[in-house]
């Protein structure tokens, strides 16, 4: 009777563990893709190629955009294509899909009086605005008796940028009414 007994207990044991195992956590739901429409949120910092920071935004906001709205550089925005949250990416960006190449002939003059007076030095990077009210980033390039001569390619035209890039979200494109 005890032998009968003592299974009878290893039968309720063995029963009882299996009853009240855990099952095993389901596997986490993939996260959204970087897409055509994805909102993204991303840390990265900008070197060029002697690997001279240019710009970060690590410990700051982080640059938000739209996939796929031409709202960054086009080299980039293809780099980060399929990427996901929490991945990391080093992105090499040529001038053709970066800032374009140098343009020599790209300079306007601009009476001597227009420009601030901190900005009268060979070199100085000014932010102009156009007929329409937009702005662009400028340089001076000379300086004359009554004029100062600015170029007006983009200071990181001609050059290759390097974006070591980190996904800190994305939201999956929104789904837009249904078509007829």
């Amino acid at each position: 009777m005890n032998r009968i007994v003592t299974v009878t207990i290893a039968t309720v044991a063995f029963l009882a563990s299996t009853a009240f195992a855990q099952t095993p956590p389901a596997a986490p739901a993939p996260s959204a893709t970087i897409e055509d429409g994805a909102n993204v949120s991303l840390e990265y910092t900008l070197k060029d190629e002697a690997g001279k920071v240019l710009e970060s935004n690590k410990g700051g906001n982080p640059l938000v955009f739209v996939q796929g709205q031409q709202q960054i550089i086009p080299g980039l925005e293809r780099g980060l294509a399929g990427l996901h949250v929490g991945d990391e990416k080093k992105v090499v960006v040529k001038p053709e899909d970066a800032y374009g190449p140098v343009v020599p002939n790209a300079q306007t003059e601009v009476p001597k009086d227009v420009i601030p007076k901190e900005g009268l030095k060979v070199g100085t990077a000014l932010m102009a605005r156009n007929g329409s009210g937009e702005s662009r980033p400028v340089t001076v390039k000379e300086i004359k008796d009554a004029t100062v001569v600015l170029d007006l390619n983009h200071p990181l035209a001609g050059k290759t940028l390097i974006f070591d890039v980190k996904v800190l979200g994305v939201e999956p494109p929104k789904a837009g009414p249904a078509k007829p």
